[in-house]
């Protein structure tokens, strides 16, 4: 799987997390939404995201967003 995927998946697993537990635990849960939400818009931008960074480094093959 190329790094653009992994981001992919992570980033919508996080955001999906992040609302079961606001709607079951509390409200505060929503903040990692908004904050997942925002790295992704700026990664958008920047082409900065320390996750691809790092699975980069362990060795996983690039795709076309992450060069």
């Amino acid at each position: 799987m190329s790094i653009d995927r992994i981001v992919l998946a992570f980033a919508g697993t996080m955001i999906l997390t992040s609302i079961v537990l606001g709607y079951f635990v509390t409200a505060y849960w929503l903040i990692l939404a908004g904050f997942v939400g925002l790295n992704m818009l700026q990664s958008a931008f920047t082409g900065f995201c320390p996750l691809a960074m790092m699975l980069k480094k362990l060795g996983c093959k690039p795709g076309a967003a992450f060069d």
